[in-house]
């Protein structure tokens, strides 16, 4: 006798789980939408404290500008040279260029260094035969020598233009602030699809996140470049710490927990080379959200049982949380094709998925919140709400084109799995003739998580085709948008990832 295999306690399972990771995306979308409406209010009433008065040579403090560079053949010129124009007075700025380099760049990067002391700029080759901590070692090796009390850092593919830190250090009169963080451009915006969806993303962080936090005393974080710490603050925190890959969002949690407040400076902006090949942009991210992942296993604990606003612990457990949004993307994805049949073979479960559909208004929250930021930067009216329109449908399907790749770092972050710091590679295609293939450090490898990207595509593509056979009255197309969305996410990282390395 055959016994048939009873699948309902599987069904139930799954329900469950894809309740979950709904409730989660939807508490999400809420704390996104409410910082929509900080950032409107803060629009309103932009307030800065006092200032240092720059033209008065005994209220100019004294700043240190870190460097950290690792193998950057195609900027490293480009960088010297755009730092040496800081318009800032000699006698106060020092420049570190923090070289952890492991090929021949270091010998060009220390005679380059060398020419632009001899024009009486204070600027140091500093390098280390060990590596440890990746950037966090780096800038705290140099952080011992630093004469500043001030620490502006740049990574090597920014272009801050030469008053910026006229723009930014007066805010430091204030004795509480410990970092300022300006906002960043992008020098190639319009290269291609991938630099404009990644522009779309950090647009909306740099403005919805970064204001609508920081002006309700929200924690925020310094972004890793382009900003500038009081050097009291970085040692009051406890110093850099290279356990996680984010040690810039480690450092600002602990400053800030310590009492320490940032301010943040939307209208002051420092361009930036994004990433032009896929396998560049996934290591970018995988890093991004690994160290997510990381710090909130770090600091959750810290956060909830500190004496913050219960608002602002919200927040801030929600910041910890931004990259394990995309397991939450994934798992719903990956179980919405089976929760289409389940839903088409068990009348009885009606209510609940009446109840599941209200979860699309996270999608809705998702599209006004992005429609304000697009606004915002290009301008309302009919034309540009069109454009958004095409552009955030092109951003929502990479996005979850990218979640079993993001998924797997969050993964790896919350089981405490070391890895190393994977450099993003930089480009400046006027460096090689307008060809990126000719970049030495692109890696080779095809992972073999692109082929399950590839699969998933079809998977996807098994999900619309779904749509039109199940149940019995003529199909059910509710999910039909989504299936399509991922499937175009999915088949556009396979096909990159793959023509890519071609």
């Amino acid at each position: 006798m055959i016994l048939a295999f009873n699948w309902y306690p599987l069904k139930m399972v799954c329900m469950v789980i894809y309740s979950i990771a709904l409730i989660l995306i939807l508490f999400y979308a809420i704390a996104q939408l409410n910082l929509l409406f900080n950032y409107l209010k803060a629009r309103k009433n932009v307030k800065h404290g006092p200032q240092f008065d720059l033209n008065n040579p005994d209220e100019v403090p004294y700043v240190t500008m870190q460097l950290p560079v690792f193998n950057e053949e195609y900027v490293m010129e480009r960088l010297l040279d755009n730092i040496a124009l800081m318009d800032y007075p000699r006698e106060k700025f020092e420049i570190q260029v923090l070289d952890d380099s492991t090929d021949d760049t270091v010998i060009a990067t220390k005679a380059h260094v060398e020419k632009l002391a001899a024009t009486g700029l204070d600027i140091k080759h500093i390098t280390r035969t060990d590596r440890s901590g990746y950037k966090a070692g780096a800038l705290k090796e140099g952080l011992e020598v630093a004469k500043g009390e001030f620490i502006a850092i740049f990574d090597a593919d920014f272009l801050p233009e030469p008053n910026w830190l006229l723009k930014t250090v007066g805010h430091f009169k204030d004795p509480e602030i410990g970092v300022v963080q300006t906002r960043w451009a992008h020098l190639n915006r319009d290269y291609s699809i991938l630099t404009r969806i990644q522009a779309f993303a950090l647009d909306a962080h740099f403005t919805l996140e970064q204001v609508g936090r920081n002006s309700k005393g929200h924690f925020i974080n310094f972004n890793g470049t382009a900003g500038i710490w009081r050097k009291q603050a970085i040692l009051d925190a406890g110093n850099w710490e290279g356990d996680t890959l984010t040690e810039d969002l480690d450092l600002s949690y602990r400053a800030q927990l310590k009492g320490w407040k940032f301010k943040y400076l939307e209208d002051v902006t420092a361009p930036a080379e994004l990433p032009i090949v896929i396998s560049a942009a996934r290591s970018q991210q995988f890093r991004w959200n690994k160290g997510g992942a990381e710090n909130f296993q770090k600091m959750f604990k810290r956060v909830v049982s500190s004496d913050m606003s219960f608002k602002s612990k919200v927040h801030g457990v929600m910041h910890l949380l931004n990259s394990t949004m995309f397991l939450n993307v994934f798992l719903v994805g990956v179980l919405s094709i089976p929760m289409l049949y389940i839903k088409n073979e068990h009348a009885h479960l009606a209510t609940y998925f009446a109840i599941m559909s209200f979860f699309v208004s996270s999608s809705i929250m998702f599209f006004i919140c992005y429609w304000y930021m697009y606004k915002i930067t290009y301008g309302g009216g009919f034309k540009n709400f069109i454009s958004f329109i095409g552009m955030f449908f092109t951003f929502f399907s990479i996005a979850m084109g990218f979640s079993l790749h993001n998924s797997l770092a969050v993964l790896e972050g919350h089981a405490g799995k070391r890895s190393e710091f994977v450099r993003t590679p930089k480009f400046n295609l006027a460096a090689v003739g307008g060809n990126w293939k000719a970049n030495k450090y692109l890696r080779k490898k095809i992972s073999p998580n692109v082929i399950i990207e590839g699969l998933l595509c079809l998977y996807f593509a098994f999900g619309m085709y779904s749509a039109f056979v199940v149940g019995d009255q003529g199909g059910d197309f509710g999910l039909f948008p989504f299936h399509l969305m991922l499937f175009i996410g999915f088949g556009f990282v396979f096909i990159r990832s793959i023509s890519d390395k071609s």
